[in-house]
C-alpha cells in the first residue's frame, strides 16, 4: 500500500505515484471482459467528442497557427479529463500497465487480455460517435466548414509515411501517460484537471497522432469524402500510430519510472 503524501506536500511524490500506479495496473488487470468493453466504449466515445470539439474550436480561426492549435489542444482536454474524472479504460494510457508486468504482479496474458478488450471497447466508442455525429448532422457547422476540417485532419493523417505515424505516435502516448502519471499525483478534480491540461493540448498542438483519436477523425474523414481517406491507408495509419503509441507509453514511460523506482534492489555481493 502506497504511503500517503506527507503534510508538507500538496501532491504524491514520484515515488509513490510510481507504486499507485502498479497498484492499479494489478486491479485494472483483474477486471471481468464486460467491464473492460463498458468502460472502453466509454473512453472511445469521451476520446471522441474531445476530438470533435478540437475540429470545431479550429475551424475558422484568425489568431495564426500557434494559438489555433494550442486552443485546439486545450478542447480536446475535454476527452482524458472525461476518461480520469468520470472514469473509464483508455488504451494508450492504459500502456501503464506494463509497471505491474515488469514487476511479475500481473501475467504476459493479463495484459495482452486488458489491452486488447480495452482497444476494442475503446474503437467500438468512436465508431458509435462517428454514427452519432454523422446522424446530427455535426459537419454541416460554419456552414460545412466542420466538415471540411473533418477531412482534412483525415486526408493529413492517411497522407504520413509509416516512419512519420510511428513517430508521432511515439511522441503523443509519452505525453499522454506523462498525463496520466502526474493526475495519479493530486487528489482532487482541479488537481487532476490542471495535471492534464498541459501535456495534452501540447501533444495536440505538436500534431503528434493518437490511435484513439484517429479511430474517430479517419472513419469521420472517409463517411465525409471516401476518396479522400482510402480504406487501405486509414488503416496502415491507424496501426503505425498505436505501434507508436505502445512504444512511447510502455517504453518510454512506464519503463523509464520502474527502472528508476521499482525495480528490484540489487543483491550485495
Amino acid at each position: 500500500m502506497p504511503t500517503p503524501p506527507s503534510p508538507e506536500h500538496d501532491a504524491y511524490q514520484p515515488p509513490q505515484i510510481a507504486h499507485r500506479v502498479q497498484a492499479l495496473g494489478v486491479t485494472k488487470a483483474q477486471a471481468d471482459a464486460p467491464t473492460l468493453l463498458v468502460l472502453g466504449v466509454l473512453a472511445g466515445a469521451f476520446i471522441s467528442l474531445g476530438a470533435l470539439f478540437f475540429a470545431v474550436v479550429v475551424t475558422g480561426s484568425e489568431l495564426g497557427f500557434g494559438p489555433t492549435r494550442w486552443l485546439g489542444g486545450l478542447a480536446f482536454c475535454l476527452g482524458l479529463a472525461l476518461v480520469v474524472i468520470a472514469g473509464a479504460e483508455l488504451f494508450t494510457g492504459n500502456n501503464l500497465l506494463a509497471m505491474a508486468w515488469a514487476s511479475r504482479l500481473i501475467t504476459t496474458r493479463r495484459l495482452l487480455r486488458h489491452w486488447g478488450l480495452v482497444y476494442l471497447g475503446n474503437l467500438l466508442g468512436c465508431l458509435g460517435t462517428v454514427a452519432l455525429a454523422w446522424l446530427a448532422d455535426s459537419a454541416s457547422l460554419a456552414e460545412g466548414r466542420l466538415g471540411e476540417t473533418l477531412v482534412a485532419i483525415a486526408t493529413a493523417k492517411v497522407g504520413l509515411s509509416p516512419l512519420e505515424a510511428f513517430a508521432r505516435g511515439v511522441l503523443c502516448n509519452v505525453l499522454v501517460c506523462l498525463a496520466v502519471w502526474l493526475a495519479m499525483g493530486g487528489h482532487s478534480v482541479t488537481d487532476k484537471l490542471l495535471a492534464i491540461v498541459l501535456p495534452i493540448s501540447a501533444f495536440v498542438a505538436l500534431g503528434f497522432e493518437h490511435s484513439i483519436a484517429n479511430g474517430f477523425f479517419l472513419p469521420m474523414g472517409r463517411l465525409l469524402d471516401p476518396a479522400a481517406v482510402p480504406l487501405g491507408a486509414a488503416l496502415a495509419n491507424l496501426g503505425w500510430v498505436t505501434l507508436g503509441n505502445l512504444v512511447g507509453g510502455t517504453l518510454l514511460v512506464a519503463g523509464v519510472y520502474w527502472l528508476a523506482y521499482l525495480r528490484p534492489p540489487r543483491t550485495p555481493p
